[in-house]
């Protein structure tokens, strides 16, 4: 019988706290709708997504330029080390004497 009770409860605990916790989750979301729509608010968030734009597109072309950079950096590299790199005509001394040692 004791555990009947505690049961019920348990019961009545858990339905009487989930209508206030949803009268509460309600009032919650409502006061969050009203800032949310206030147009000073909207003004605020509107110059923020202006300045984050305005910065991306500022970081865009920095990124932009340091890739070219680097690129440019990695084909001197290259051409500095590799044999015939860069240039348009194919190196024939290594494939005649590849062809000459068969």
């Amino acid at each position: 019988m004791a555990k009947l009770g505690i049961l019920v409860g348990l019961g009545a605990g858990y339905v009487l706290g989930s209508r206030a916790g949803r009268q509460r989750y309600d009032q919650l979301k409502g006061r969050a709708q009203q800032f949310w729509s206030d147009p000073r608010v909207q003004k605020q968030a509107t110059r923020a997504q202006d300045a984050v734009q305005e910065k991306a597109t500022h970081a865009a072309g920095v990124a932009q330029e340091k890739v070219s950079h680097a690129a440019g950096s990695v084909q001197e590299t290259v051409k500095d080390k590799v044999p015939g790199f860069g240039s348009h005509e194919p190196d024939v001394s290594s494939t005649t004497s590849n062809a000459s040692t068969r």
